[in-house]
Parts: C-alpha cells; sequence; structure tokens
C-alpha cells in the first residue's frame, strides 16, 4: 500500500509541474526545486540587464501570422509544404467521418499499396488491442463495430454509384466526340511550299491560329512585293477565334500578321523579341490597336478549349519557340523551325527534357518541320561559324570586312559583333532591315553591345579598313539590298576595291542561286575577295537533319503524324522517315493548301477543302493583282505591245486620222528599221476598218476586227504574241 500511495504522489507531483522543454531562461529553475534554491545569491542580475534588452519572445501565433505574410508575398518563392505519406496515413486513420472506401481514393496508384498496408497493419494493431480489452466493455465496441461495417457497405453503394457515373459521363464525351466535335486542322499555308506558314486549329466553337507567314514572289509573278495566305475561312468564322500563337520571328512566320490584324481583331502571343519585330511592322503599316502578349518557355495559355505550352527551341533566331496545344482530343505538338544545338550562341539550349515529359504523357499528333529532312546526319552546331569567323578575321588584318548575313539572325550577329571587338574593330550596320533589327532586338535585351563599339555607317570611310567591319543585308541577292547595290556601285556610302574581303553568312535559298551568283560575280569583278558558303563553313542551317527529326519521333512518340514547313517531295520524306521508325502508313497523312485534316482519339482523316489559295500584296494594295493581270504583266515582259491609234468621225462614217502604229518591247518603230513592218500593220487596220459601218460604229467589234488580223501576222512572220491594243477616237 505504501508503494502504490507513493507511486500516485509522484504521479500528481508530475501533473502539477509538467517537465519543461526547450531553452530554460537564465536564472530560471524548476517550480519543484524552488525551495532548494534559498541559499543560491541572486548574483544574476547582469543576466537579468541582458534579458531586458532582447526583444520579447514571440508567441507561436505571432510566428504563424508571420510565416503566412511571407508566403503571401509575391516576392516570395516559398512553396506551399506537401504532406508527406506517412502524415496522410496517420491524418487518414484519425478521420472518423470518411469512410476507409473513400480513403484510397484520394490517393495515387502508386502508393495505394503502401497505404493499404499500412491501414492493414493499423487494422491488426485493433484487433490485438480488442482481444486484451475486458469482456464487460467489449458489448460497447462489438457495437462500433456494427456501426463502421454499416458505414462501409453505405460507401461501397456509393462508390459504385460514382463509378457507374463516371463510365456514363465518359461515354457521353466519345458520343458527343463522334457527333461533330472533332479537330479540325487546316492548312492556309506552309505545305508543299517554301515560307507562308499559317495553320488554324479549330474544335466546336474554337479556333486557334500557329503563325501567319509571308513568302516572296516567283518569276512568275512581277510587279508583286509578297505573297500572303488566303484567310477568308478565318474572316468568314472570326467570332470562333481565340488567338494567334507566333512560334518565331522569321518572316515567313510574322510577315502576314499585319495583314491579318487589319482584317480580324484578335490577341497575339509570342516571345520578346518576337513580338518585338511584330510590334515593328504594325507601326510600320499604321496599326496601333492592337493586343500583344508575352510568354516564355514555361507560360500556358488557355485559348477557349486550347490550352497552348510553349516550349524553347534552338533555331536561327532567338526566343525560337514549339507549341504543345493541349485540345479535348489530345496534345497537338508543333515543333516550328529547329535545330538540335548543344552549344547554341545564347546558352540556352533545347528543353528535351520537357519535349521527353510530353511524350512520356502521350502526345497525339506531330507536326513536325521537314526543311532539311533531306540531309543526313545532325545540323552543325552555331559554334563552327565562330571559329570559322575568328579565322577569317585573324587572316585579312589590314583589310575592310564587310560580312553579309540575314538581319533576324540575331545569334550571327552578335558573334560579329562579338569577335569585332575581341579583334579591335569597330562595327557599321548597312542596310534599313539590319539596322532596325538590331534595334529592336537590343530594346529587347537580346543583343547585347557597347554602343562606343559602333560606327555610323555615313562615317565608316573616315576608320582605317584594318579597323572596321560592316554587317549588311543582301544575302539572297535581293536587287534593293545593301550588297547588292555595293556589287553593282549604286550604294553611295560604300565602295567595294580590292582591299575589301566580303562574306556571305548564308546559303541561297532554293531558287535564288542565280541572283547570289550574279552578286558574286560583280564583287569579284571590282577587285574584292569573297567568302561564301561553297568555300568555308560561314553559314550553318538552323533546321533539323534526318537524325534530329528521329529524336524528336521517338522523344514524343506520336499517335499520329503530320509532316509540314516544306516543298511536297520534303513532306513525302518525311513521311517515309516516320514509317522507317515503326509508325503505321495509315497514321501519316500528307497535307496541301487547303486540306481539313480531322483528329479523333481514334484515327486521323483528310476530309474537306476550305477556301484557301494566295494573295498578292503590289504596293499598298493587296488582293488586287489576279490571274488575268499578271497575265498582262508577263505578256507585257516576254511580247511587248503594240497600240494601234484611229479616229473615226461617225457622223461621216469616214476615218479622220491613222492608223498609226506605236511599238514597245515588240519592234522598234523609232528608225526605218523596221517601216515594211510598220506599213503592213497599217493595211491590215484599214482593211478591217473598210468591212465596218462607220456611221453605227461598235467600239467593241471593231477593236476585235483589228486585233485578229494583226495578231496573225506577228504569229506567223515572227512567231510572237504581243499585246495588241486598238484605240479608237471618235471625233
Amino acid at each position: 500500500m505504501e508503494k502504490e500511495n507513493k507511486m500516485k504522489e509522484d504521479k500528481n507531483k508530475s501533473k502539477k509541474y509538467p517537465p519543461q522543454t526547450g531553452v530554460k531562461k537564465s536564472g530560471q529553475s524548476h517550480p519543484a526545486n524552488k525551495g532548494n534554491n534559498k541559499n543560491k545569491t541572486n548574483d544574476s542580475a547582469g543576466d537579468k540587464s541582458r534579458a531586458a534588452d532582447r526583444p520579447p519572445r514571440k508567441t507561436a501565433k505571432q510566428r504563424r501570422a508571420e510565416a503566412k505574410v511571407v508566403y503571401e508575398s509575391s516576392a516570395s518563392n516559398r512553396q506551399p509544404k506537401k504532406q508527406s505519406f506517412a502524415e496522410y496515413v496517420e491524418s487518414q486513420k484519425k478521420n472518423k467521418q470518411q469512410p476507409q472506401s473513400r480513403k484510397l481514393l484520394a490517393v495515387r496508384n502508386d502508393v495505394e499499396d503502401e497505404v493499404k498496408e499500412l491501414l492493414g497493419a493499423d487494422e491488426q494493431t485493433k484487433q490485438e488491442s480488442r482481444s486484451k480489452t475486458p469482456v464487460h466493455k467489449r458489448a460497447s465496441k462489438a457495437q462500433k463495430a456494427a456501426r463502421e461495417q454499416s458505414r462501409k457497405n453505405t460507401s461501397q453503394n456509393d462508390r459504385e454509384t460514382e463509378r457507374k457515373q463516371a463510365e456514363k459521363t465518359e461515354k457521353t464525351v466519345k458520343k458527343t466526340t463522334e457527333n461533330g466535335k472533332k479537330l479540325k486542322i487546316m492548312f492556309l499555308g506552309g505545305v508543299g511550299e517554301i515560307g507562308k506558314n499559317m495553320t488554324a486549329f479549330e474544335y466546336g466553337n474554337d479556333i486557334v491560329i500557329v503563325d501567319a507567314g509571308m513568302s516572296f514572289p516567283t518569276a512568275e509573278m512581277p510587279g508583286v512585293d509578297i505573297v500572303i495566305p488566303d484567310i477568308t475561312y478565318l474572316k468568314e468564322n472570326q467570332s470562333k477565334i481565340r488567338g494567334l500563337l507566333l512560334t518565331h520571328g522569321h518572316e515567313d512566320h510574322i510577315g502576314g500578321v499585319p495583314y491579318l490584324l487589319k482584317e480580324l481583331d484578335i490577341p497575339v502571343y509570342g516571345s520578346r523579341l518576337t513580338l518585338a519585330l511584330v510590334e515593328n511592322k504594325l507601326v510600320e503599316h499604321e496599326i496601333f490597336n492592337y493586343r500583344l502578349h508575352l510568354v516564355d518557355e514555361s507560360s500556358q495559355v488557355q485559348l477557349g478549349v486550347f490550352k497552348a505550352e510553349f516550349v524553347h527551341v534552338c533555331h536561327s533566331i532567338a526566343d525560337s519557340m514549339a507549341i504543345a496545344l493541349k485540345t479535348p482530343v489530345g496534345t497537338v505538338f508543333l515543333t516550328g523551325d529547329f535545330k538540335i544545338d548543344y552549344t547554341p550562341i545564347g546558352g540556352q539550349v533545347m528543353n528535351i527534357h520537357r519535349i521527353a515529359e510530353l511524350g512520356k504523357n502521350g502526345v497525339t499528333v506531330l507536326m513536325a518541320e521537314s526543311t532539311n529532312v533531306e540531309r543526313a546526319g545532325y545540323t552543325m552546331s552555331e559554334v563552327v561559324v565562330t571559329d570559322t569567323l575568328r579565322k577569317v578575321f585573324n587572316s585579312n588584318v589590314g583589310r575592310r570586312l564587310i560580312i553579309a548575313t540575314f538581319a533576324s539572325n540575331v545569334d550571327r550577329v552578335q558573334q560579329i559583333i562579338d569577335i569585332s571587338k575581341e579583334c579591335g574593330r569597330k562595327v557599321a550596320f548597312g542596310g534599313r532591315s539590319m539596322s532596325k533589327v538590331v534595334d529592336t532586338a537590343k530594346k529587347a535585351g537580346v543583343l547585347n553591345f557597347d554602343e562606343r563599339d559602333v560606327v555610323d555607317i555615313e562615317k565608316v570611310n573616315n576608320v582605317p579598313d584594318g579597323e572596321i567591319c560592316i554587317l549588311s543585308t543582301g544575302t539572297q541577292g535581293e536587287p534593293m539590298s545593301a550588297l547588292t547595290r555595293m556589287a553593282s556601285g549604286q550604294f553611295n556610302k560604300i565602295n567595294i576595291g580590292k582591299n575589301d574581303t566580303i562574306v556571305i553568312s548564308a546559303s541561297p535559298i532554293p531558287g535564288n542561286e542565280k541572283d547570289v551568283y550574279k552578286v558574286i560575280n560583280n564583287l569579284y569583278r571590282l577587285g574584292a575577295t569573297v567568302i561564301y558558303s561553297s568555300l568555308a563553313d560561314v553559314h550553318v542551317s538552323g533546321h533539323a537533319c534526318r537524325e534530329e527529326l528521329k529524336l524528336m519521333h521517338s522523344l514524343l512518340k506520336p499517335k499520329f503524324f503530320i509532316p509540314i514547313h516544306g516543298e511536297y517531295r520534303h513532306l513525302c520524306q518525311h513521311a517515309r522517315l516516320a514509317e522507317s521508325l515503326g509508325m503505321d502508313e495509315n497514321n501519316i497523312v500528307i497535307p496541301e493548301i487547303g486540306s481539313v485534316i480531322e483528329v479523333t482519339n481514334r484515327k486521323i482523316a483528310k476530309k474537306d477543302q476550305i477556301p484557301s489559295g494566295i494573295v498578292l500584296v503590289d504596293g499598298l494594295t493587296v488582293g488586287d493583282v489576279g490571274k488575268d493581270l499578271l497575265k498582262d504583266r508577263r505578256t507585257l515582259a516576254e511580247e511587248g505591245i503594240v497600240l494601234v491609234l484611229v479616229g473615226v468621225d461617225t457622223t461621216q462614217g469616214i476615218v479622220t486620222s491613222g492608223p498609226e502604229i506605236i511599238s514597245r518591247g515588240c519592234i522598234y518603230t523609232g528608225d526605218d528599221s523596221n517601216s515594211r513592218t510598220v506599213e503592213d500593220l497599217k493595211n491590215l487596220a484599214n482593211t478591217a476598218l473598210q468591212e465596218i459601218d462607220l456611221k453605227e460604229l461598235n467600239v467593241t467589234i471593231t477593236k476585235q476586227l483589228i486585233q485578229k488580223p494583226i495578231k496573225s501576222y506577228f504569229r506567223k512572220k515572227y512567231d510572237r504574241y504581243p499585246m495588241i491594243i486598238p484605240i479608237i477616237l471618235e471625233n
């Protein structure tokens, strides 16, 4: 009994004076030992004074409040603490209101077994505890077990109901998809051709556009400045359009944006350099009511039922993006223009890791560029160009350097500026587009250089040849570019001579070879030394070759594939490449301009056509130049024109003057060398007029009667088909 009383006394004492935890304050002792401290001298005055100087200790409530403020601050990177698996299991044990059958529904599949095992162990512990419970207390626990079992049965019924409801909802969604709400991919440009890239995605009442590019006119389009896609379908469905997504800032992807925004008031999404270049174009076109939204590689944009995620890729212009477009039928991945460069100039490598993650999560459609699909291996890194350019600088000491490159290739421009500074040369920018892009890229923070290292193009002649490097446009032999005018002696600021070395840091675009080589020949005639891609590695492509395309297919593992961005032969080669990697040919569709490809979870197929084609821009006029006008221009350029002027008095029914013959581009009428031909033409016109009653003159019929014999004359005698235009002057 004494032992039991002593244990109770100790127990009560421990309750009265609980043990202290944490840091004990100076001079403070446990209350249980208070009587033992009477003989201690109070020599802690210094400690007390120091304690008084300290700030008061914060309560737990205050600390929690402060932590909440820090968490809510926008400048803080603090993330909410995630619940561990053990804490989750413990909370499930304590939560009596939530049935155990529902507990496992909230846990991820990969830890479900672990949670079940832990909960099972807990049930076993309860069972052992129940066996040790006294008999007179077991009845109430049995009643609790009965109530728990009843709740479990109810929970199982609820779970079965939820499962049936989910299956019903899934069937409804599938049925809705099959009843017309399929993903439609419509091609307005960029397939079967190089340039003019533009694709529209439609699902239900939502449309998203990717890129709005332009292309340059061919030789069959005299007088045309640029070519843009026909957007008739988009104008007819303007209310459905949710936005325009841009992959990068090259002209074949953004050149048509001003013409698109003149017709459609839609938001535009792109990277910093891309939007900066677009804004320049909009200001030039006097478009000020626009909505530009900046994105980066971590951005995700919700546009109706579509959700666009931007992924950084390497290309020959900074801030290039691929787009993962998440749709109700799955993810569509558009590579944009890309190459895999492990040593890019800007230092930002392609986000292959994120691309692999998207492939792991599942990609329904891959739309990959095909420009370099005919080239084996890998595209060379930009580092190769850096090494070559450095050798060119070192081997041309004392000579003036003129380097032509694409103005939009900002990374290449940065390379040249950096090497020029290393070699003690100033830099000058020649050409309007070069100066504008450099200024825009610098403001956007993509291009970095010291303004003191730049010389105005007007003052380059005041700088010694060995201390200057001129960057210019004209890599494709454009008639009005800086390099072309230098080669023809029409650039008044610079005269090419024997002490000049010209580097053309680009490869001719197919179709431009003749113009490029003409410029090179003219530069040689002026005594300059010319270095171009055939002689040295002064340029590398910005597009992926076959092995890089294979890697993209392998990472994404798409269900369906649509090759884009290339001529038709490129698209066919890319389709064969996909087949060689194991893709079923029935899951590959080769599009053409105007094609509508419908995609569901199970199949892909080419369906209807939409209005499509090209719109020709001539000066400030858009779409006014059609096929007939182009035909007339070609005829004038190739065959020339012949005018037949006749004066007629309709009251007397006689010819009062003429016929007079005026020719331009057909026969020369400035001297007597073709006098016989001119007389023959006059006689033919007079013969035709004699067959007509001039008192009842029908101008249209009269013109046709004059045209017919003259056309036949030129065909038989000269095998020419000039444009014949009779002009009837009525007195």
